[in-house]
């Protein structure tokens, strides 16, 4: 492949971590890992989900319980025809028969492989083609309608599990979960034991198939050794020793989530409690409050915005300056830890008074008051969010990856922090930046390639083993990095300034009222937004400033809200360079969703899907 050069150094790594860590996991397949916290945490909680009878308490098992589960399945895999090799697709919400499912596979010698929910018919179709498992597991009555196509097309799939066991089809092949546990006999767990023994660091542990912002998905192969290195160097970066506890909210076809809700506390242990919708995150954050929490972007904003709501809706005074001083004082210990500066002792005692007077009790109304690390990726987090946050005392440590490096390639963390950047590299990975502006990574998290698909797996890696992100980015004289915006998505205008839209973006959705933001200008004279309200937010807002409206349609089209966003969009552009600066606007009178087609399920935006969905809207702004 023709690749640019890369004429930058790579950013500080210890290659003796490297080795380190190898040295480490040698020899350590998952299930060897399982093992070995089964028998140091049998009898600690792992999985918590929300499947009791009344649908309000928290089922809990116990590691014993889901080592003894996982071999037990691996047997039913064995007995239903399963081969070592073979995929096995799981269709499901975040519960335990999902993580119990996916271990299963792994002790039988199968490939899982957590399939995204929302996808079409004719996209799963296309998943189960390509990638052809033997065994499809599925939550319910949904899935097996998302399944129809593929179910109808592909007689290699042996066995259908379902889940909910009132939904299992009139179908030769389909079984009830119950029953299924049920069928390994002792030879077959005799079996499992044998193809355990058989695993290598070099066989893969799953198959996630990337969202796809564009085109059809792509198939990224993970190993059993690439996956315990993403989760053992991350734990030192993180220097997270011991067990936390911690919620798995996003789908487990998002390698964050397979990393943090499945490999890490399998690894180490821990408390997972298990989200089925992501709705329910807020009153989970207060009921469970976590030790270790992990947000996409647009989570950490969402919460921003609701405390910002509430914060500006304080009517006493004295009180609403109290606690502005303490979030100043928050923000200035927070940016006085970051590499390269020191905390005086005085910011250090003013910062022990404010947050045991006030900050403490601001985190504790999230449920976020015991957490001891708290992350955000899959976006650039935008900064102005960061801040408010260590304004309340708490540190986002923000992480740069992707699914083909296994997760974080970068990270923050407590001991080499630096706000609005993604960190340094991981212990024993390497990072460079080639001559356009590329963000390169290489090392043991670094997938082979992509299933069945050489072509784009050359795309991928070049000959010496970098992979290119298709990134843009900047690393610093001291290695940490930034990202500036995706590479395809850069903008170049018809007077060939180049403008990365994400900034513009983050500085729109500033605005409580605005919920998702997206700028058009390739090839235009100018750039243009096309925006949508926050769905949570906006009502509660307008409801706030005395305005009636029955719906969000209603309230985008009310005057005093679209002159609202008027003046974000004007705030936003003081902020930015004249061929930056918003010439237009559009507020749909529609959210956006991954079900709407607009959003992935990790809530990136789809754009080429909104280019054309709102083609009309685009050439009026333009007309």
């Amino acid at each position: 492949m023709d690749v640019t050069p890369l004429t930058q150094e790579p950013a500080m790594t210890t290659l003796d971590d490297r080795a380190e860590i190898l040295a480490e996991i040698d020899g350590l397949t998952l299930p060897a890992a399982l093992a070995r916290t089964a028998a140091e945490h049998g009898g600690d909680p792992d999985y918590s989900d929300r499947r009791t009878a009344d649908g309000t308490g928290w089922r809990t098992s116990t590691w014993g319980d889901v080592h003894r589960r996982a071999r037990e399945l691996g047997a039913a895999y064995v007995a239903a025809g399963v081969r070592p090799g073979d995929t096995v697709a799981i269709m499901a919400s975040s519960r335990t028969e999902h993580v119990l499912a996916d271990l299963g596979a792994v002790h039988a010698g199968a490939t899982p492989m957590s399939v995204y929910a929302t996808l079409a018919p004719e996209q799963v179709a296309y998943v189960a083609g390509h990638s052809t498992p033997v065994v499809v597991v599925l939550e319910g009555a949904d899935q097996l309608e998302r399944w129809s196509t593929a179910l109808a097309e592909r007689p290699e799939i042996l066995r259908i599990v379902v889940m909910d066991e009132g939904a299992v089809p009139d179908d030769d092949r389909a079984t009830g979960w119950a029953e299924f546990e049920a069928s390994g006999s002792p030879a077959d767990l005799a079996e499992v034991d044998r193809r355990i023994e058989g695993i290598t660091a070099d066989d893969p542990l799953t198959i996630l198939y990337t969202s796809g912002t564009t085109g059809n998905p792509k198939g990224v192969v993970l190993t059993h050794g690439g996956i315990l290195f993403e989760v053992v160097s991350s734990l030192r970066t993180g220097e997270l020793e011991g067990t936390g506890t911690s919620i798995s909210y996003l789908p487990f076809a998002h390698i964050a989530e397979r990393v943090l809700g499945m490999y890490v506390p399998q690894y180490q242990g821990g408390h997972v409690h298990l989200i089925a919708d992501p709705a329910q995150l807020a009153p989970a954050l207060a009921e469970v409050r976590p030790t270790r929490f992990f947000g996409v972007p647009r989570v950490w904003e969402k919460i921003r915005t609701g405390v910002a709501a509430k914060l500006a809706a304080e009517t006493d005074e004295a009180r609403k300056a109290g606690i502005e001083k303490a979030l100043e004082i928050g923000l200035a210990y927070v940016e006085s830890t970051q590499v390269g500066r020191t905390t005086p002792p005085e910011l250090q005692a003013q910062f022990e008074a404010m947050d045991a007077a006030v900050l403490t009790h601001l985190r504790a109304a999230l449920g976020l008051d015991r957490v001891e690390w708290a992350a955000s990726a899959a976006a650039p987090m935008p900064v102005d969010v960061a801040k408010f946050f260590a304004g309340l005392g708490l540190r986002i440590f923000d992480v740069y990856g992707m699914t083909e490096t296994t997760g974080s390639a970068t990270s923050n963390g407590p001991g080499s922090f630096r706000l609005g950047t993604v960190g340094r590299p991981l212990a024993g990975v390497e990072a460079r930046i080639a001559d356009d502006g590329e963000i390169c990574v290489r090392g043991p998290i670094t997938t082979p390639g992509y299933l069945g698909n050489p072509e784009a797996t050359a795309e991928l890696i070049d000959a010496d083993g970098w992979i290119h992100t298709g990134d843009i980015g900047t690393l610093d004289d001291e290695g940490f990095l930034s990202v500036v915006d995706r590479k395809k998505e850069m903008i170049i205008t018809s007077s060939g300034k180049n403008i990365a839209p994400s900034n513009i973006e983050n500085y729109l959705k500033e605005s409580p009222f605005i919920g998702h933001a997206m700028v058009i200008g390739e090839g235009r004279p100018y750039v243009v937004a096309v925006l949508t309200l926050d769905g949570e937010i906006a009502p509660l807002i307008a409801q706030k400033m005395g305005l009636e409206a029955g719906s969000l349609a209603e309230l985008a089209q009310h005057p005093a809200v679209r002159a609202a966003v008027g003046q974000a969009v004007e705030a936003a552009n003081a902020r930015l360079s004249r061929p930056e600066q918003v010439k237009a606007f559009e507020l749909l009178s529609q959210e956006w969703t991954a079900e709407s087609e607009e959003l992935t399920p990790t809530l990136k935006l789809k754009r080429r899907v909104v280019v054309s969905k709102y083609a009309d809207v685009i050439d009026r702004l333009y007309g």
